[in-house]
């Protein structure tokens, strides 16, 4: 189980990163864009993921990633409850690398290495 504090500092680590309130809920979105959303309330969060990642992980384990309204666009529910640490940190990070402008997703991978 992952809580909502950590999938916020998780979400924040990434470069440019910020919060941002959307239809009230917390939203994190990198160069406008958003990457991940938080539904407090429902003890899941909400991440922008390829449809051929999203449809993976969807029929891997329906318990802890499902679909949503928005999925078309590769939006997909991710139940807290169920994930670790490690296995948020690769959604987001896959997220974040979706919607990033090239030059601070280069620049963040050359300060890694």
């Amino acid at each position: 189980m992952i809580t909502q504090t950590i999938f916020r500092k998780i979400a924040l680590a990434l470069p440019e990163a910020k919060e941002q309130d959307f239809r009230g809920r917390p939203s994190f979105r990198v160069g406008g864009k958003m990457f991940a959303t938080l539904h407090v309330d429902e003890s899941r969060a909400v991440v922008k993921l390829s449809l051929a990642d999203q449809s993976d992980l969807v029929r891997s384990d329906p318990r802890k990633y499902s679909l949503m309204p928005f999925s078309y666009m590769g939006f997909t529910n991710v139940h807290l409850r169920h994930v670790n640490a490690g296995e948020v940190r690769e959604l987001v990070d896959r997220a974040w690398r979706g919607v990033a402008p090239k030059r601070v997703v280069a620049s963040y991978d050359k300060a890694s290495k």
